[in-house]
């Protein structure tokens, strides 16, 4: 095994910018490619997951896949960091890898910040089988060698296994405050038929800052990707890519914190192939839920959306990006801004884009 370093209060009026980033100040969203097919080594770049750090460092990682598209083969955990809001990025680092040219698959990034100790944690798995965490203390500068919790988070009759793709959360309401919360999804082992008998979704999470990590319940079956937002209520509710064949999202919540969940439902507002989407919180006051992904048909359009009800409606959608365009992964600056981390054209390029909620929402700027 080898491990490898990376070097180097909610606003809806937003602060002027300046440079590159003043397209978002124009309510037309910045964007940059941080990761291109065929480039640094790699054939294809993957799966992309975004977080901001406690300091308000963006986190971008996602899959170097190094010698064709597939899921499965020699694929690398990426990263690029930006200490400045996104103007500027650091050069593409590897954050895991093993056995060199090994046909090993690391990938599926499930990062997840502690607010209250500032680290970020960083679940992946190893050829979708086996589940690994790493930690940063030093927003993602440097990262501990991966430790190995699978017998803590997997049952024994499961097989496939994901984390993430895409963020987790850190509950900051409730009984469960300060609870580190990683989905996931799971195949179980024997069961026929595709992934609509086989497939479920579930979350793991941590109580103790990262000490130790406990497993919950799967959701119903057919269930998959998933990503989870916390309700204002306490509950959380689970975003699901699923194989009913319905090019809906499912929805399903958890008062427990993710212990336990409740039977899926399909949102006939959200449309989503078979395909990862990410849900975010903008802001409590006022309650604004976002969601990103494809708008139709296919794996196109990538369209985002805002909820102002706890994701009962999603009244606001707007198209980000025209054409081809799948995974996404979503996060807010402290200055409100809204940064969305994409795959598109084709997945020839992972684009980060950056804009502020009144492009989304139409509002006038003050």
């Amino acid at each position: 095994m080898k491990v490898m370093l990376a070097l180097t209060t909610i606003a809806l009026c937003l602060p002027q910018a300046t440079g590159a980033l003043a397209a978002a100040d124009e309510d037309t969203p910045y964007e940059q490619v941080l990761y291109r097919s065929g480039t640094k080594g790699y054939h294809t770049y993957r799966i992309p997951g975004l977080v901001v750090t406690a300091k308000g460092t963006l986190l971008a990682f996602c899959e170097g896949r190094k010698t064709s598209r597939s899921d499965h083969g020699d694929l690398d955990l990426m990263l690029r960091r930006s200490t400045d809001g996104g103007k500027t990025w650091s050069a593409q680092e590897i954050v895991y890898e093993e056995g060199g040219a090994a046909k090993v698959t690391i990938g599926n990034p499930c990062p997840v910040v502690d607010k209250t100790t500032g680290a970020v944690w960083l679940a992946f798995c190893r050829n979708n089988d086996r589940v690994f965490m790493t930690r940063s203390a030093d927003d993602g500068l440097t990262w501990s060698k991966p430790k190995e919790i699978t017998a803590d988070v997997k049952e024994k009759d499961w097989g496939w296994y994901a984390t993430g793709p895409g963020h987790g959360i850190q509950l900051a309401r409730g009984r469960q405050k300060g609870r580190l919360v990683f989905p996931c999804d799971h195949g179980v082992k024997g069961r026929k038929g595709g992934w609509k008998d086989k497939g479920r979704s579930h979350v793991f999470y941590s109580d103790d800052h990262g000490k130790t990590f406990q497993l919950g319940k799967p959701t119903d079956w057919g269930m998959n990707e998933c990503e989870a937002v916390e309700l204002a209520d306490g509950r959380l509710m689970l975003s699901m890519r699923n194989y009913h064949g319905k090019n809906q999202r499912a929805f399903a919540t958890s008062r427990d914190g993710g212990r336990t969940w409740s039977e899926p439902k399909h949102h006939a507002q959200v449309y989503c192939p078979t395909c990862q989407s990410s849900i975010h919180r903008y802001a409590w006051k006022p309650d604004i839920i976002l969601y990103s992904g494809p708008g139709g048909g296919g794996r196109n359009d990538l369209t985002i959306r805002a909820s102002y009800d706890e994701g009962k409606t999603w009244s606001v959608a707007r198209r980000l990006h025209k054409g081809g365009s799948a995974y996404s992964d979503l996060a807010v600056l402290p200055d409100g801004s809204i940064c969305c981390l994409y795959e598109a054209d084709g997945y020839k390029t992972i684009t980060f884009a950056k804009f502020p909620l009144r492009w989304l929402t139409g509002e006038e700027k003050e």
